[in-house]
């Protein structure tokens, strides 16, 4: 089904395509690619000097954009489980205080596959380290948008000034195709004002985003009031932080007013509903009042350690079942607005509206190739997939996985790296890892 030859011209003809554009529809169609972009979305693609393959029994789907994500930490899935978050954490820090740069890229090519083979074509991370998840990046073929880790230098186990290492580290990627540096504030529990301060004049002066963690769990939110008077949110809002280009994970404990404050500063929120719920951090995000405040919501899976999994697709169905559930709304989060977080909001908190998240003419060319004949998509209508993809698709499902045009997943086998040796060398970081975490 996959075409063969990189940056060749090429036609998806009478693919069922699920466009996500601005009518949401969803039609039987033909697409041409040209230099990486869709150059026609719709009937009768010209074929002239293009490869034509066949797409009847596939549907075409925007790529999924993954908002959260600490994708390095692959080879720790599992080792924290059944913990809290400060549990969770104690677990986390005393085994990431030792890891390698050669582990953690192990890691990072480990994380990378699984989320290509499940449709995810782009994903925005949070994680020291990130020339190791830069170099697997470039590796597979996906679209990273990696944050360096910043926190007070008396708090850190990194090398040198976290700010000044997330400098240095924007400066070494800057203008790459593919990777796409900026600046990650931890949180408030471990980065003071001048931090904060310095992190947002740091993405200014280089045009990048910020990313951080904000009111993931009440502890977060009750021990920052009393060490300030004020919610993190309303914090980071009177000390002049929060402003556009900013993108917040979790979001779980905002009252209205922080909701508000983060609408009106454009700030957006990656929604994690799977890793919330499983470190029972006992609050529900409120998705809803964010998106009717105007706030861009994506969604998020975090790490494998506390998810356990980087599934686009199992999170669009987590998300919207504990909404309907929390809310006593069964029309709550409707399947539409699933895959909307999943790609159109995704690009959007991005920055990147007018470039991904939708299968329209001048995009890029991020795509997936969903097989309409696998069990989970029964019945193959039109009416139904966007609800097949929010709700019951299986990864086993996506055949083939494009981003700017070229195949980076062929009939579900990694196109660049074969996985036997990305699995060999994550399952060796693993064995040095699991064997110094503390009992």
């Amino acid at each position: 089904m996959a075409v063969g030859t990189p940056g060749a011209p090429f036609v998806v003809r009478d693919a069922l395509l699920v466009t996500q554009d601005a009518t949401r529809q969803v039609i039987r169609g033909d697409v041409r690619v040209d230099r990486g972009r869709f150059s026609h979305v719709g009937p009768s693609a010209p074929s002239e000097g293009a490869e034509v393959v066949d797409g009847r029994e596939f549907a075409l789907v925007p790529g999924f954009i993954n908002a959260h994500t600490h994708v390095a930490m692959s080879p720790l899935r599992a080792i924290a489980d059944d913990r809290d978050l400060p549990q969770f954490l104690e677990t986390l820090f005393a085994v990431d205080a030792q890891r390698t740069e050669a582990d953690l890229e192990a890691g990072a090519a480990a994380g990378i596959a699984e989320m290509l083979l499940s449709g995810t074509t782009t994903f925005l991370d949070l994680y020291y380290g990130e020339d190791a998840v830069a170099r697997a990046c470039g590796r597979l073929g996906i679209r990273g948008y990696l944050g360096w880790a910043v926190l007070d230098p008396e708090l850190t186990t990194q090398k040198g000034v976290p700010l000044a290492n997330a400098r240095e580290f924007i400066a070494r990627w800057k203008g790459h195709d593919r990777v796409l540096p900026l600046v990650a504030p931890q949180g408030v529990y471990v980065c003071s004002e001048p931090t904060w301060l310095g992190a947002r004049d740091l993405a200014k002066e280089t045009g990048t985003l910020c990313h951080y963690h904000l009111s993931e769990t009440r502890r977060e939110v009750h021990e920052h009031e009393a060490k300030t008077g004020e919610r993190p949110a309303n914090w980071l809002d009177k000390i002049g932080f929060l402003g556009p280009g900013q993108v917040a994970a979790h979001g779980v404990w905002l009252n209205r007013r922080e909701v508000e404050r983060l609408a009106v500063n454009r700030v957006g929120v990656a929604h994690c509903p799977s890793s919330n719920l499983k470190l029972a951090t006992g609050g529900i995000a409120p998705v809803v009042e964010l998106r009717d405040a105007g706030a861009t919501v994506g969604l998020g899976t975090d790490s494998v350690a506390s998810n356990n999994s980087l599934s686009m697709l199992r999170e669009m169905h987590v998300a919207g079942l504990l909404q309907k559930h929390h809310r006593w709304d069964a029309s709550a989060l409707p399947a539409s607005a699933l895959l909307d977080l999943a790609t159109r909001e995704g690009a959007r908190l991005l920055g990147r509206d007018a470039d991904l998240g939708s299968i329209e003419v001048g995009k890029q060319a991020d795509f997936l190739l969903v097989r309409l004949d696998h069990p989970t998509l029964i019945p193959a209508r039109p009416e139904a997939i966007v609800s097949h993809l929010a709700f019951s698709a299986s990864e086993e499902a996506v055949d083939s996985v494009y981003v700017d045009g070229e195949c980076v997943v062929r009939h579900r086998a990694l196109v660049r790296e074969p996985w036997a040796g990305i699995r060999a060398a994550a399952e060796q970081a693993a064995e040095s890892l699991w064997s110094k975490r503390p009992a």
